[in-house]
């Protein structure tokens, strides 16, 4: 018997890279403060938590209002450049929806920007048919609403759901969602933090990672 119906994927670092659109925003956001520019990988390295953390990280909580709206305005102009796939992601997305499981989307970014940014990886409706953000009522991981959401609307159960994520944040998403999980180190954390997270289990690439979903239980 197969191990999983449904696959819950993170969006950035998982399945695509956007930091550099994500660097830029950033950056308007602290040039309108009088801030010099910060490098793709530092914010690489500070994604995950949520827009709001992000702008307070290196605005101060008092300039979040304004950091968050320059950051929302130019990102909804550049969302799209410089973003492109993590290697393999797309091919293994396509593979595990190809064998007949369910796939969704649960990312911390608006849907509003993820599905345009799934599409334009060949990741539509036909592959990936849920994608949801926190402005879909629900709040941002780690809490647990918005995978209980995707289950229930994939129709399918915690106990056959994994979760796929690629930062220590989502070890702890799956965890209070009560769905197995698995991390790819092509995202926000390195490797070694990933290794150094409590109960993590960790693949090398996707290619692994759809070995490991699709391999049965083993027989008792």
């Amino acid at each position: 018997m197969a191990r999983y119906d449904a696959v819950i994927f993170d969006l950035d670092g998982t399945l695509v890279d956007s930091y550099e659109p994500i660097t830029v925003s950033l950056n308007a956001a602290r040039e309108r403060f009088g801030l010099p520019p910060v490098s793709v990988e530092q914010v690489r390295r500070e994604v995950g938590h949520g827009l709001e953390a992000l702008v307070a990280l290196h605005l101060g909580d008092d300039r979040v209002t304004e950091g968050v709206r320059v950051f929302r305005e130019t990102y909804a102009r550049v969302f799209r450049e410089g973003m492109r796939p993590i290697p393999g992601a797309v091919e293994a997305a396509r593979e595990l929806a190809r064998r007949g499981l369910r796939l969704a989307v649960c990312s911390n970014k608006p849907s509003r920007f993820g599905r345009p940014i799934l599409e334009a990886v060949g990741l539509g409706p036909d592959v990936i048919p849920v994608v949801l953000g926190p402005e879909d009522g629900v709040p941002t991981k780690p809490e647990p609403p918005m995978l209980r959401r995707a289950m229930e609307l994939l129709g399918v159960s915690a106990d056959r759901t994994v979760y796929v994520g690629d930062m220590p944040l989502d070890v702890e998403s799956a965890r209070r969602a009560g769905v197995d999980h698995f991390l790819v180190p092509t995202g926000s954390a390195t490797l070694e933090q990933l290794v150094a997270t409590p109960g993590a289990r960790i693949v090398p690439n996707h290619d692994e990672l759809v070995r490991q979903i699709t391999d049965p239980w083993p027989r008792a």
